[in-house]
């Protein structure tokens, strides 16, 4: 029997729009993405379209080692593996790759990121904010339950997630560090 895990990527860049809201909002990773292998080379969610251009933001697939992460060599994350079922995992992805077929339709949800520090939602069609997104994967394959709607679910309520398994918290830069010790011994 294969074990099936996606990983969840908790992060904070440094860049203005990072700080700004951990500022307002107190939340120390204020960016989520979904990922299904770590290697992190690929992992799924809404943000900056270019590292440069805070402005101009959509369903991203973004890579540890590349982009805004890489810009911003402080970077800091969390990491969750989370066990899934085979069902659960294959559900997962198809959800991703719907976004993936249309990507370029989807769009940053700007207004209802701020509007969620006012807790006011504010549901736009084809426009998400990192956490409305992958709490919206989550919650439509089962693995995550909130009261709340995605639009004004905050990336720190994603932390509550069941059957979860920090592997690691620290500098990005340390992980892959960490992780070429690990495979040297």
């Amino acid at each position: 029997m294969n074990d099936n895990y996606i990983y969840l990527v908790f992060s904070k860049t440094g860049t203005w729009l990072s700080r700004l809201i951990t500022i307002i909002s107190k939340i120390k990773y204020v960016h989520s993405s979904i990922s299904f292998d770590k290697s992190f080379t690929t992992m799924y969610s809404f943000g900056r379209l270019h590292p440069n251009n805070p402005f101009l933001g959509g369903f991203v697939e973004e890579n540890l080692h590349e982009g805004v992460y890489k810009k911003f060599i402080d970077s800091e994350c969390l990491i969750y593996k989370v066990k899934v079922s085979e069902i659960e995992f294959n559900s997962i992805k198809k959800e991703v790759n719907r976004f993936l077929e249309e990507k370029y339709k989807y769009k940053y949800n700007f207004i209802g990121l701020f509007a969620i520090l006012a807790n006011v939602p504010i549901k736009r069609k084809t426009h998400y904010f990192c956490s409305e997104f992958v709490s919206e994967i989550l919650i439509n394959c089962n693995l995550y339950e909130s009261n709340k709607t995605p639009s004004l679910i905050k990336t720190n309520d994603l932390l509550k997630i069941r059957n979860k398994e920090i592997i690691y918290e620290g500098y990005i830069n340390n992980y892959y560090a960490s992780e070429e010790l690990s495979i040297v011994e």
